[in-house]
């Protein structure tokens, strides 16, 4: 073999012999692969289970509705009513037992249990409701809870890898994984007030007022509802974003719940028919705060308070966050004619 030959070789087994003790040294000592666990651990003993029941109208027997049935049930002394069991979730916000969930979790419950991640329980009272972002406040005695750490759900963008926490079908605590798929999801229900963060991360009956974190395990939303056509998890759920969550806690625990401005106007679609650009107002409520400014059905709704009236959503939403009390003011158009009037807001009612 010819020298030079056999120096490359020996070179060539040299390095190869330095590179299969680098990898070895490097797989040694490299720190196993841990995934997203800190970030679950960091927030799990934050998220509860939530067991809620009432008692509902209903006959032990479906013979007791027929009417001819009726009084004999009722002398029999038949019971009519039961209870009617559900799960959800929650998320520890407070230290001194403050707890976020959705309001269709404990909608008209008479009794509210919490489990907690160590496994003690407790009852828990509802402090307040907010249906229109379908969130609630409810809160607990017990002592020495972990509140979980706020991220910025404003700042969170789509495509970042999040984790969903919760007690889905009530098989206990349970987290799995996705990105956000998209960002101020809306239209979802009759609320004006909806802002969803979209996520793929599996949502399912029971997940329902559970967190939805970032990797770092900071709340980034409170897990609401998702799409199914075959009642599980297909992909697409919705979070109410932590920052409108935490606004909502805030107002609920200051005022006893959330106090929205309101003028009385039905906002319909936009239009252009008469050349101005605008929100045609398709009704206006009798004695409301708009009709008292003199507004009427028909009438164009080019600004409102100087703002532009971009869409039905965007404007409801201004008036909403106007304090009861406080001047508005509507630039119109009324069969060509260019209008400002002047109304003070009231006090949005509640949705029925």
């Amino acid at each position: 073999m010819a020298p030079v030959i056999r120096h490359l070789l020996l070179a060539a087994s040299i390095g190869g012999l330095i590179g299969f003790a680098v990898s070895a040294w490097l797989h040694r000592t490299a720190p196993p692969l841990a995934g997203y666990a800190d970030a679950v651990a960091a927030a799990e003993p934050s998220v509860v289970n939530i067991y809620s029941s009432k008692a509902v109208h209903a006959p032990a027997n479906p013979i007791c509705d027929v009417p001819r049935y009726r009084q004999l049930c009722d002398a029999a002394n038949i019971s009519r009513r039961r209870l009617q069991n559900s799960l959800g979730s929650g998320v520890i916000v407070r230290s001194d037992g403050y707890i976020l969930t959705n309001a269709h979790v404990i909608a008209g419950a008479d009794e509210i249990l919490v489990a907690f991640f160590d496994g003690q329980t407790a009852s828990a009272t509802i402090i307040g409701i907010d249906a229109e972002t379908d969130l609630a406040l409810i809160r607990t005695a017990a002592k020495d809870l972990q509140p979980i750490k706020v991220g910025s759900s404003d700042n969170a963008r789509v495509g970042d890898i999040v984790l969903a926490i919760g007690n889905p079908f009530g098989i206990g605590q349970t987290v799995s994984m996705g990105i956000i798929s998209a960002k101020g999801r809306f239209g979802l229900s009759a609320s004006p007030y909806e802002d969803f963060l979209q996520t793929d991360a599996a949502i399912n009956p029971g997940n329902s007022g559970g967190a939805l974190i970032d990797g770092r395990g900071r709340l980034l939303g409170i897990n609401s509802l998702f799409y199914s056509r075959s009642g599980g998890s297909q992909g697409i759920g919705f979070a109410v974003p932590a920052a409108l969550a935490l606004s909502v806690l805030d107002e609920i625990i200051t005022e006893g719940r959330v106090i929205r401005g309101w003028i009385g106007i039905e906002i319909g679609s936009v239009s252009s028919g008469s050349g101005a650009l605008g929100l045609a107002i398709a009704d206006v409520v009798p004695g409301s705060p708009a009709a008292n400014a003199g507004v009427m059905r028909g009438d164009i709704i080019t600004a409102i308070n100087d703002q532009p009236a971009a869409n039905p959503r965007t404007a409801t939403r201004q008036i909403g966050t106007t304090a009861p009390g406080s001047d508005i003011k509507l630039s119109l158009q009324r069969n060509g004619q260019t209008l400002e009037v002047h109304a003070t807001a009231g006090e949005r009612p509640p949705p029925e």
